[in-house]
Formats: structure tokens, sequence, C-alpha cells
């Protein structure tokens, strides 16, 4: 799913046969796996976890190497820190990532092969649209209460599909207007049913699982109880989880703590539970510049770097005492996003500057910006090279992309020549004027702090100043920024990004659908039957619909290829470059397997500290 709170961040080793109980095929990993096979075989990707039950108890156990208990991994996050640790709440990034260290779903992905495995679940099969889930027998949430089909039908019914919190997920499930069913069979098996057979549904099933007898007095008191329930004021003493972690402290602005959960499932081969870590902590480090010095004074354990410090610390690996790794393109998209927003508030009264809208509804003037910015001198400049340019609504590695969409260079006379076939001039200074006689000039926002985007900005100033349009470049903090997106609709153009999955195209029906909740470029789309400027919106629209409900992968891939297709010609999206995803993690660290899906520390509860000499 692509994350809310418009946020901005967001993975390659020997492919596998699932060893576990699944019913069902997914040829459409085939090509990722394949494509991995080539080079990551060295890296020795141990075997699967399997189940082993134990006096009753269904364990997953890890077959990688056999660790030492105890210490510490220290990471970060750029920023001001968790909005949120309710993992129904969370609309950020940052909060999702705390959310999911502490919370498991019933499934998860192989971070190999693509393919959904086990998790909290024993094993499952699909047979159409009807989904059976059997549970893990005897195991524990961290107060050491068991985990049943209570807790899941309560999840699912009471709080995703009754709409509690954030409802991307909710949203992402409905087919033709209405949501799956869930029902327990037995306090250990739990039956989904889809209105029709739903290929994504499957991989929603990894969402977070809520213990029913925590989770269930803050759903009876109403939706805005909810939305402060769990909140970053919350007593870690009242956390109770199911994750390799469960919260020990936070402390504003500066760190989150994370302690090993005694009760977690997961056991390695001598039958011990894990995780070997004693504790996960993440330091709140403000911006990008920050978080590399703390690297560099030994003080974060882990980093994902930039382009432009690469080579820096590429050097300093040959001396040092980390590794770096290549992870792959981005699974996310990096954009300058344009506001179409067009609908009167309630007081009669349009919510933007109608000469903005006019500019911005207009296609030629929206090609014009695309033609104009310069992708490969960003890469270039601003990833050192580490990247590629990107021209597509699907990320580079998505076995959906439409590879038919040909990328272009930076064209000014064609941005001129678009331009001017909508009645713009310029004046003698080369100002860009509208044909009715207005000086083109607009405000262009980013997330302050974040370095990569701040440099896009300066660049794509100058590239549209080359066109004759005032750009007035204004990084802003985060929370302000998502407020002008969400709330006001007071913006113009933005720099962003979302995260995303090369495998379900789905994941971004929020933000492709007229009515999604992350749908940022036309939050109040103008009537359809009466507005044929937004005919292609609609259209976009049926081709989710129709994605979704196909069960087989070429049917899949045209319908997403199409909505590609839309959104490379309409330009509501105005995609930049992919980075190339290159992490650092400390050489004491082991059981280290990276992987393009999955990152660096993927496997959390596996990793362990070797004695340093």
């Amino acid at each position: 799913m692509k994350k809310a709170g418009y946020v901005i961040f967001s993975l390659i080793i020997i492919a596998f046969l699932l060893k576990s109980c699944v019913n069902i095929d997914m040829p459409e990993v085939q090509h990722h796996q394949e494509e991995q096979q080539k080079t990551e075989k060295i890296l020795n990707y141990p075997d699967d976890a399997k189940t082993v039950t134990i006096n009753g108890v269904d364990y997953l156990q890890s077959q990688a190497p056999i660790g030492k208990f105890g210490g510490t991994l220290v990471a970060s996050t750029i920023g001001e820190g968790p909005k949120t640790f309710n993992p129904f709440n969370s609309k950020d990034n940052i909060s999702s990532l705390m959310s999911e260290i502490m919370y498991d779903g019933l499934l998860s992905t192989h971070p190999v092969t693509g393919q959904p495995i086990p998790k909290l679940a024993k094993d499952f099969t699909v047979n159409g649209n009807d989904y059976i889930i059997h549970l893990r027998k005897g195991i524990k949430w961290s107060d050491g209460k068991p985990i049943t089909a209570d807790d899941v039908v309560f999840t699912w019914q009471n709080i995703i599909f009754d709409g509690y919190g954030n409802t991307s997920i909710r949203d992402s499930i409905v087919v033709d207007g209405k949501l799956p069913t869930v029902r327990k069979i037995d306090n250990y098996t739990v039956e989904f049913k889809t209105p029709k057979p739903f290929a994504p549904f499957i991989r929603m099933l990894s969402s977070p699982i809520a213990p029913k007898h925590i989770f269930m007095p803050a759903v009876q008191k109403g939706e805005s109880y909810f939305e402060t329930f769990l909140s970053t004021n919350t007593n870690p003493k009242n956390f109770v989880t199911s994750g390799a972690f469960r919260l020990k402290e936070y402390v504003p602005a500066q760190r989150v703590v994370f302690e090993r959960n005694p009760n977690y499932y997961i056991i390695n081969t001598r039958d011990e539970k894990l995780p070997y870590l004693d504790k996960l902590v993440y330091l709140i480090v403000g911006d990008v510049n920050n978080e590399v010095l703390k690297f560099e004074g030994g003080e974060l354990d882990t980093i994902g770097l930039q382009g432009a410090n690469v080579a820096r610390f590429k050097e300093q690996e040959k001396h040092s005492d980390f590794t770096i790794y290549n992870l792959g393109p981005d699974t996310g998209t990096m954009f300058l996003s344009i506001n179409l927003n067009n609908r009167k508030n309630t007081d009669g009264k349009y919510n933007v500057d109608l000469k903005k809208q006019r500019w911005f509804q207009d296609k030629n003037f929206r090609q014009a910006i695309d033609y104009a910015i310069d992708r490969k001198n960003m890469v270039l400049n601003i990833a050192n090279g580490l990247g590629e340019p990107l021209y597509t609504a699907e990320s580079l590695n998505s076995i959906f992309l439409n590879k038919n969409l040909k990328p272009y260079d930076k064209d000014i006379n064609k941005s001129k020549e678009l331009l001017e076939k909508s009645g713009y001039t310029w004046d003698k200074k080369g100002h860009l004027i509208d044909k009715y006689g207005n000086h083109v000039e607009f405000d262009l926002y980013t997330n302050a702090g974040n370095t990569e985007r701040e440099a896009i900005g300066v660049m794509v100033k100058q590239d549209l100043e080359d066109l004759g349009m005032k750009v007035n470049f204004k990084p802003i903090e985060f929370n302000s920024l998502v407020n002008k997106l969400v709330n006001t609709l007071d913006w113009d153009m933005v720099i962003m990004g979302l995260t995303g999955s090369p495998l379900e195209p789905n994941g971004g029906k929020n933000v492709w659908m007229s009515n999604g909740t992350l749908h940022m470029f036309n939050q109040r789309p103008a009537n359809y039957t009466k507005d044929d400027r937004y005919l292609w919106e609609k259209e976009i629209d049926n081709l989710f619909i129709k994605g979704a409900l196909a069960t087989d992968f070429e049917s899949r891939k045209n319908f997403y290829d199409e909505y590609q297709t839309i959104a490379y010609e309409e330009k509501p999206f105005i995609y930049i470059y992919s980075p190339i995803r290159i992490s650092a993690i400390r050489n004491k660290f082991k059981n280290i397997f990276p992987t393009s899906l999955g990152g660096i520390t993927h496997n959390i509860e596996e990793i362990y500290i070797e004695d340093e000499k």
C-alpha cells in the first residue's frame, strides 16, 4: 500500500520455492525472481522459516545461523518522529514503521520471491474468492493472552471494515461497492470472502492484527476517541503487541526505544525465542546531514545513503567498520504534483486562485513543465549518477511497469510550442504571460529538512524560470505541508514522494481513484458528467477496478499499462527520477541478508551482534 501522510520515503537474493502450505499461484512474481537469481546467489540467503509445533505451540522456526542474545541496534528517522503508535491511525511513513515493528499481520511478503507467506497465520488457502486462514495455535500477545480468531475478526470487522482511523486499507478492498466478509470458524480458523475474485486481497492480509481486549474499549468509545488512542503520549506499559519488539520509551524529537517481546512466536533451530537483540532504537535526527554526522560519529549502526554521500562512504568502507549494500531501484516514486482542485468551498468561494487553475488544468501547460525539467542533470548532480530518470507512475522495478512509455530529454523548444498552443507569450524581459495578460507566477513546496527534495526544488525552479515562469520555492515544515495538501488545498505545486510495491499496483488505488484519500492533485474532483477535462480521471477509476478484478497477470498488466499511459499524457504527477537505494550497516551485526524487497533489516528478529574483538 502507498502509505499515508504524503510521505516521502520507501529492495536482491536467491529465489526459492515456498515450503509453507499455500494453495495460490502468483505467476506475476516469476520475472522478479528470475532477475534476482542472476545476481543474488552469492549472498547465501538461508532456507525459508518453517512451522514447528512444541508443546502445542505452532512456532515459526528461523533457519538462519544461530546467533547470540543481547545488544542494541540503533537506526534513525528523519523529521519530527512518529505522529501516532496506533497502526490503524498511521498517516505517515515513520508512524507506519513504528507500528510494523510492534504489530504483525496474518501474512507477510517473502523478501526474495515476493510471494505471500504466513506470519501470524500457520497456513492459508485461496479458492476463488474464498480465503481460509489457519492461525498458529498457542502463540501469545506480549501480555501473555492468546492470539485467536476473535482478534482477527475484530480487527477486520470492527476497525477496518467499520472505517476507524486511516481508511486506506478499507478503501483498497471495496469491490463493486461492497466490502469482503470475515467470520470465525473456530478459535484458530478464519474465513474471508470477497464479493468477486479480487487479486490484490491476498496482500492486504499483511495488515496488522489488533489485540481485541485492548482495542475494543477504544472502538466502543467512538471514532473521535479512537483517533487519539495509542498516541505518542501513551504510557509504553499500555502497549500490547505481537511483533518482535514492544515500545519501551518515547522521547519526543529525540528517540524511540523498543525492547524484545519475550512472547514472540519465532524461534531459532535450538528452539530459543527470538529476537536476539535486547533493544531496537530509532534516533530522531531531524535532517539528512545530521543523520550522516551521527553515523560517522558512531551513534548510528545503519543508514540509508543519498547519492551525494555514497562515493565518500564507499572510500571510508575500505578502512572502517561498516559494509555498504546496493539494494536496487527505489520502490517508491518521486514527483512534482500540480494542484487541479477546482471546486468551490461551502461559502461559494473558490479555494484557489482562478487564474492559476486555468494554467494548471491546461494539459499543454502541464506537459510544458514536464519537458522543461532536466531529469538527467538531477540524477547526475543530486543523486551522483546513482539513479535513473523516471517518467511513469510505476517504479522502475515494478513487474507492472509499462515499458512502452518512452523516456525523453529536456526540450525547452517543445515546452514553448506547447505553451504557445494555449495562447502564452513572452514579454520583452522573457516573462511568461497568459492570454489574459497575467504573469505566470506560483509557489513550489516541499518538506524542509529533506536535502534531496530541497535540491530538486532548486533545480526545478531554475528549469521553469528558463521558460519565463516565476517560481517561489518554499520548503516548509512537514505537518504544515500536509495541512495544505489535505485540508486547506492552499498549494500550487509540490515535490513529494510515495512508497509503493513493485508487486501490486492496487496499493496505489487510494492515490489514483478519484475518491481516494491520497488523490492529492484533485481531492474535490469535478463532476465527470459536466466537465470533460476530467474524463481521464474517471477512466483511471475504471482501469483500477478492472485491474483488481482480473485474475490472470497478462490481463491485469494490460489494465495497469493503460492507467500509466493516461498518467503519462495528462501529467497530474510529473515524475522526476528513481534513486538507487544504498544502505550501510556495522560489520558487528550478523545474519544480514539485504534484499530489494525487504531492505537491510527486514529480518530484524534474526539479526545479532557478534562479539567484538
